[in-house]
């Protein structure tokens, strides 16, 4: 054991969870995030190639075994560096880790889980994250997997607002948003209709006349700028915040 597992395992720790794809494609998303956690002084870790899959691509796909498989493997390797909580970034996975997780593991999962929005907005409003004002106009994607099954709404929209945008809603938002069309493996198994459904979203955020479409979701936001192609531009939350647009 290294010297730094040891250090790892000795403690409490809050992980930062990036989800398999901010880890392994969307590596800038991966790394803003890592700018945030740091620029709030928020002592946190990485497990890197230790940790696995949340499990919801396989869970779909409709293997529950092997999800099951993933998520006590998830479980055995958090409890062995003793993480107390987790953050990420990734909606698909908030919602695995703070809901499915605690329903197929039962009371062995105590780990507490947080998205990024309602995180970053807490340590605004404490004063613990300075950000640099955003006097954009641009509209708000709502993430299937943070939105209609998690019912996290207004932080995202709040955290945009106090930093300054002037938020504009799409005809459909919140729990009657437009999915972007990559979900449920549309993307993967018919990309022409996830992109033309993504078409759809980029005509509707066009409609409130706003600069931006701004979402926290690596998917959408991968799928919405294929589908939008020049019509507007797709940023993904994280680089909104750190003015990276």
């Amino acid at each position: 054991m290294s010297f730094l597992d040891k250090i790892l395992k000795s403690s409490g720790n809050t992980l930062y969870y990036p989800g398999c794809l901010t880890k392994f494609v969307a590596k800038d998303v991966l790394a803003n995030y890592k700018q945030l956690l740091e620029m709030c002084g928020e002592d946190f870790v990485m497990l890197e190639d230790r940790e696995v899959c949340c499990g919801s691509p396989v869970l779909n796909a409709g293997y529950p075994e092997d999800f099951k498989n993933l998520a006590a493997k998830n479980l055995q390797i958090f409890k062995e560096y003793n993480i107390k909580r987790i953050v990420t970034g990734c909606p698909s996975c908030f919602e695995m880790l703070s809901h499915t997780y605690r329903d197929t593991l039962g009371s062995e999962w105590q780990i507490e889980v947080e998205h990024m929005t309602t995180y970053l907005l807490r340590q605004l409003r404490a004063g613990k994250l300075k950000l640099p004002r955003l006097e954009i106009k641009a509209t708000y994607h709502d993430p299937c997997h943070l939105g209609r099954y998690s019912g996290i709404y207004e932080e995202p929209r709040d955290l945009l607002k106090e930093l300054g945008v002037d938020l504009r809603e799409m005809v459909l938002n919140r729990e009657n948003a437009f999915c972007c069309g990559a979900g449920g493996g549309v993307q993967s198994n018919n990309k022409e209709l996830a992109e033309t459904i993504a078409s759809e979203r980029a005509d509707q955020a066009l409609a409130t006349e706003a600069e931006y479409l701004i979402t926290p979701c690596p998917m959408c936001t991968y799928n919405l700028r294929n589908g939008a192609k020049d019509k507007i531009k797709v940023v993904e939350f994280s680089e909104a915040l750190l003015g990276k647009i």
